[in-house]
């Protein structure tokens, strides 16, 4: 009788101690399991925080216009003669002077600073312009620009009238043979309003430039 009970006893132990063992390695990967899941759900959380960002981002589009870091530029740098004038009225950029093409010279410009973050999913240039019914040009310096000579470019024509002008970033091309063909315009650094390559009286105001 006293070695039936004590049988008893040890199946029992036994047993549970089995059932402890069995359980354990399942207690540790359904944890394993739950951090997992929190795991994906707290990724999950954050693709989305950014795809939100993103897709605001892009969203918005600003005037360039309106920004305090314009600064005017002319051949002098480099032994020109030109001469000109970059002003602000009533919210409009107004570039105004004489180029010449004497000493090897032949433009007078304004430009701005871009912000990497301000061309994230646009494909080009939208500007609001009048002028004096001469070319002006936009030129586009990014990272491939290394010298001063180095940008991409492309044109537009003006009109005593306001009008809207689209210029998609594949329109530019590039000013110098080693740089690459297509401009990369998640790399933008400076964006310039410029009259150049030919003796002429510019005059050309800006209400609106911004990407698109």
């Amino acid at each position: 009788m006293l070695t039936r009970k004590i049988f008893k006893h040890l199946k029992h132990n036994l047993s549970l101690s089995f059932a402890l063992n069995l359980c354990c390695p399942i207690c540790i990967f359904m944890t394993y399991l739950r951090l997992q899941f929190h795991l994906n759900i707290a990724v999950l959380s954050v693709i989305t925080l950014v795809c939100l960002a993103l897709m605001s981002s892009k969203a918005e589009s600003k005037n360039l216009v309106q920004k305090n870091n314009w600064a005017y530029l002319a051949d002098t740098v480099m032994g020109g003669v030109s001469r000109g004038n970059a002003e602000f009225s009533n919210g409009t950029l107004r570039l105004t002077g004489l180029v010449s093409t004497k000493n090897n010279g032949g433009f007078i410009q304004v430009r701005t600073r871009i912000d990497p973050t301000e061309t994230f999913g646009k494909v080009g240039v939208k500007i609001k312009v009048k002028g004096n019914g001469e070319i002006y040009y936009l030129h586009i310096r990014n990272a491939s620009a290394r010298l001063p000579w180095h940008y991409y470019t492309a044109n537009f024509q003006t009109s005593e009238k306001w009008k809207e002008v689209l210029i998609p970033f594949n329109n530019f091309e590039k000013s110098a043979t080693f740089m690459p063909r297509k401009l990369n315009s998640e790399t933008i650094k400076t964006l310039g309003v410029v009259a150049y390559g030919k003796d002429h009286e510019a005059d050309v105001s800006i209400a609106n430039l911004e990407f698109y």
